[in-house]
């Protein structure tokens, strides 16, 4: 089969490698489309690929075609997305149902080779199942719309309140989302570009507030008659927004870090003061899964987009590329500000 390979840093190569077959209890699915992750651009533009050479790709969709020994919940032809972690099972934090947490787990796509290639092999539990109704665009993004659900629960979620989304990525739009459809009384999304913040407003959220202007603090609390946001999610990993989190926070306010920070942060006293004086709670998450494996960020996520309550916009879509192509797909990422939106690798081509 044909996969889009990385031998070194800035070395990704469009070759033929050997199909794989799939043992007992676990499925070949021929994948469809694979969308570039933010994880995978350091591990082909720097340094941070696991091993060489390696096949990269966790955000996937395609059609089982064919299972292996004891397989009964897919046949062949079964519509799927795919689940990139494989957590051992076994360690304390599994038996809890905490899988995102499990110290010796493997990922497709990084620590196994992934959905850059024509078929790709996953454990029959890594690969849930949509209907015909469900595009396979919407497959691609199963994976992000799960790990939006699973920040979203990270605080005790209730409805009725005012909700901030700090970022207006992929992430961050479906975090809106989910806000939305499970009660927010009102959903503000801030960002830097206009038309992120137009997309928000058309996938639901009430308002978008660009945080490049001068008074984007004092419109945002206006939103809340000045009380703040009961819930906050930051989902850029920036600095900036993270601080943001800490002003529009509500007493007594939930705020969660999705995003993955990549620098090095401080807060002043009279910023980190704001966890004293409004007793919020603040936490972080990480990836997307819960008892019983992979979880109800996944089920909700196909019954959701199944009823048309979680929508999808071709704008979250910035450009779709032949696997045959990748090697230029992620030479767009060294060029800031090139890519707005997703990329999806499309592996029939």
């Amino acid at each position: 089969m044909k996969a889009g390979v990385v031998h070194a840093k800035n070395d990704i190569r469009y070759e033929k490698i050997e199909k794989p077959v799939p043992k007992a209890g676990q499925v070949l699915i021929k994948v469809k489309y694979t969308g570039i992750c933010g994880s995978d651009v350091p591990r082909v533009n720097g340094d941070a690929c696991h091993f060489f050479p390696n096949v990269l790709g966790h955000e996937f969709s395609g059609t089982v075609e064919k299972v292996g020994e004891g397989v009964t919940s897919l046949a062949a032809g079964d519509r799927v997305a795919g689940v990139p972690l494989v957590p051992c099972m076994e360690c304390e934090d599994c038996q809890k149902g905490n899988y995102s947490l499990c110290k010796h787990y493997s990922f497709i796509g990084s620590r196994e080779f992934g959905s850059f290639a024509e078929y790709v092999v996953v454990p029959e539990k890594n690969a849930v199942k949509f209907e015909d109704t469900v595009s396979f665009e919407q497959g691609a993004f199963f994976e992000p719309a799960t790990v939006a659900l699973h920040g979203l629960n990270r605080v005790d979620y209730r409805a009725g309140e005012c909700v901030a989304i700090l970022g207006g990525g992929t992430i961050g739009l479906f975090t809106a989302q989910w806000a939305k459809i499970f009660g927010a009384k009102k959903v503000v999304v801030f960002d830097i570009n206009n038309e992120r913040l137009e997309l928000a407003k058309k996938l639901g959220a009430d308002e978008g507030i660009n945080t490049l202007d001068e008074d984007f603090m004092e419109k945002a609390m206006a939103l809340t008659d000045g009380k703040g946001y009961g819930y906050i999610y930051e989902t850029a990993g920036v600095t900036t927004t993270m601080k943001y989190a800490f002003q529009l926070a509500a007493n007594k306010a939930g705020v969660c870090f999705i995003g993955t920070p990549t620098r090095e942060l401080s807060f002043s006293v009279d910023e980190w003061e704001n966890i004293n004086r409004k007793e919020f709670t603040l936490t972080g998450s990480w990836m997307s899964y819960s008892a019983p494996f992979p979880g109800k960020e996944w089920v909700l996520t196909a019954h959701y987009f199944r009823t048309g309550q979680l929508k999808f916009d071709e704008s979250l879509i910035f450009r779709k590329m032949p696997l045959s192509k990748i090697d230029e797909a992620f030479e767009m990422y060294k060029t800031p500000g090139t890519v707005k939106g997703k990329i999806l690798i499309d592996s029939e081509e």
